[in-house]
């Protein structure tokens, strides 16, 4: 088990600053997930943690021990990379032992190791076999079953099923959650750009952007408590609505008049002196409804996306309003051109000033 501290955490090449003040604490035994934009500089953290990155300023602390200095070797740490890195001359087994012997290990500890990681993975009757016949699922988890081999106090994992296609991303995310579950006390980061990846397998999520964090939190505590616009739109998919609006009745309800002429109700609480303050009203897809009355938003349909269990409708921007999307239950083919309100439940309604929540002054 290791805990891992990284305070005020920095990399700059050059005069250009990739990540600046990363303050994090990650806990013994928890899946880290870290997600943001290309380019936000999520790959290149993990390559510090890792020891692959040199550290420009700040201290990084695994178990007690600063290591901002101390060879990838010495630290305890493996690390599953996208491209699975195998050896294409060597079998199965010879790739998940090949760490081992090159620590010097017995050839009992080597086999015994080799045995367990193919066991959790599934691999024991792929053990004599070469990479160039396995599928792209297998060569991953060949990939994993050689970092479980070195029984390292953290698992560092690089985007690792994006070269699979669809079918198989979701089988191997099973996989390394059911990994997971079978060794409780390792402690993993996971660098991904896939939501569901983040979603599913996180015991937190730590969203970067701005060379910085956004914000650390359960994927639930992101998805309904979002602290920034930023987040309320990078989490969800689609993405959360926004519309601009002015609030018009403060206290434990708050009533938004907004631009397009509709009303938005939300439980976020306000005060007096919050009367007249331009906010953004936040409501994710899936949480608007259709109205047979007054409504947060009223528009024409522009396109549907009938996906069976639910159908997205599209409008584009009119009266002043934004480009909006809904997300509703059943099929909904015929709307298409049709013009319609859509409401949302008050406890659904987040409200922004600033690009800040209110629920975080």
């Amino acid at each position: 088990m290791a805990d891992l501290s990284l305070t005020g955490i920095s990399k700059a090449y050059g005069d250009v600053d990739i990540l600046k003040d990363i303050n994090l604490e990650i806990r013994a035994g928890e899946l880290i997930v870290f997600v943001g934009p290309s380019g936000c500089g999520k790959s290149t953290l993990l390559r510090m943690i890792a020891g692959l990155e040199r550290i420009s300023g700040g201290d990084l602390v695994i178990d007690g021990q600063r290591v901002n200095d101390m060879p990838p070797a010495q630290r305890g740490i493996a690390m599953v990379f996208q491209s699975y890195a195998l050896y294409p001359h060597m079998t199965v087994r010879q790739n998940m032992e090949f760490a081992l012997k090159i620590a010097k290990k017995s050839r009992e500890e080597i086999d015994k190791a080799v045995e367990n990681a193919a066991r959790i993975l599934q691999l024991t009757p792929y053990l004599d076999r070469l990479p160039k016949v396995l599928s792209g699922g297998q060569r991953q988890r060949v990939a994993i079953g050689r970092a479980i081999v070195r029984d390292p106090k953290v698992y560092l994992f690089d985007e690792p099923l994006s070269n699979l296609d669809a079918a198989l991303r979701v089988a191997t995310r099973i996989e390394i959650a059911q990994l997971k579950e079978a060794m409780p006390d390792r402690t993993m980061i996971y660098v991904t750009h896939d939501q569901v990846e983040a979603m599913t397998l996180a015991s937190r999520i730590v969203v970067l952007a701005d060379k910085g964090i956004a914000q650390v939190g359960s994927p639930l505590e992101l998805y309904e408590r979002p602290e920034n616009e930023f987040v309320a739109q990078f989490i969800g998919s689609p993405q959360m609505n926004l519309l601009a609006g002015e609030v018009v009745t403060a206290g434990p309800q708050t009533t938004v008049k907004l631009v397009d002429g509709g009303t938005a109700v939300s439980h976020v609480p306000t005060t007096a002196a919050d009367i007249g303050l331009r906010v953004n009203i936040g409501v994710r897809p899936e949480d608007l409804v259709l109205s047979t009355g007054a409504g947060l938003f009223t528009g024409t349909v522009e396109i549907v996306e009938a996906l069976g269990e639910v159908t997205l409708l599209y409008f584009g921007e009119e009266m002043g309003a934004p480009h909006m999307i809904a997300k509703l239950p059943g099929i909904h083919a015929d709307l298409r051109r049709q013009r319609v309100t859509l409401t949302a439940d008050p406890a659904k309604v987040h409200l922004f000033a600033g690009g800040r929540s209110l629920l975080y002054r």
